[in-house]
């Protein structure tokens, strides 16, 4: 059995004048096992941190479920969907954050995700004809940016492994983040948070910085790694500050 958690806590607009009520659950045998835990979730995760305005509860659902799946944690994976589809996380959203996560936390990873989440969709009515396709219209390139990625990543990488700069460019960025059901800083900002959850600081200055640039402002890039913190654990988020110091300094001169 799973007992109702901090339910008024996890506030969201919904509409323009309505508010609606969302929570969690967690398992009874918390409570039994580590009450001190239980109180550190209902008092401080749910009833603090979910709860702050740095960070939109609609954004902290999908930076949780991009750590989720990227932590492989399959188990809170339905509980988690059905809270991002009520704080206004699109299923087409959530589609297209696991198939760019496959290419960003591994294909196992995103598969994974996607038989724990089947169950939710099924029970809401979403079938696969509700989501994005194969070959959407993409959005347009920066070439100019796009050329100076190319040009770094084929000088220090061609002679290492050929392969991987080509899908580099073809499968992910000439393709993947063009994809339009994602926003581009939703897309940047799920991959920033798996990432950190997956302890791979050294990647995240350019993505950071892509995220700053496709509009995720550096208070809530800051609440992403406060949030993470619960979810990741403090290590990592440890291992992540640093990176965001200088990204954030370097973009203030």
């Amino acid at each position: 059995m799973k007992r109702h958690l901090a339910a008024s806590a996890l506030v969201f607009a919904a509409g323009a004048a309505s508010a609606q009520e969302v929570g969690t659950t967690l398992p009874d045998a918390v409570g039994r096992v580590a009450p001190a835990l239980q109180a550190y979730s209902e008092n401080g995760l749910f009833g603090k941190v979910w709860a702050g305005e740095e960070l939109s509860t609609r954004d902290r659902a999908l930076v949780t479920f991009a750590a989720l799946t990227t932590r492989h944690e399959t188990q809170n994976l339905a509980t988690f969907t059905e809270l991002a589809l009520d704080a206004g996380v699109t299923p087409a959203e959530l589609s297209e954050t696991i198939t760019h996560l496959a290419f960003y936390t591994g294909w196992g990873n995103a598969t994974a995700a996607a038989e724990a989440m089947a169950p939710v969709f099924e029970e809401r009515g979403i079938a696969a004809a509700d989501l994005p396709g194969a070959q959407p219209e993409l959005l347009p390139l920066d070439e100019e940016a796009e050329a100076a990625r190319q040009e770094n990543v084929s000088g220090n990488y061609s002679a290492v492994s050929q392969g991987v700069v080509d899908n580099t460019e073809q499968m992910l960025f000439l393709d993947l983040w063009l994809r339009p059901d994602l926003a581009p800083r939703d897309r940047s900002m799920v991959t920033v948070a798996a990432l950190i959850a997956a302890g791979q600081p050294e990647q995240m200055t350019f993505h950071l910085n892509r995220a700053m640039d496709n509009g995720l402002t550096r208070e809530e890039a800051g609440a992403m790694l406060s949030h993470l913190a619960f979810y990741a654990g403090w290590p990592r988020v440890f291992s992540a500050l640093p990176v965001a110091r200088d990204v954030f300094e370097s973009r203030e001169n």
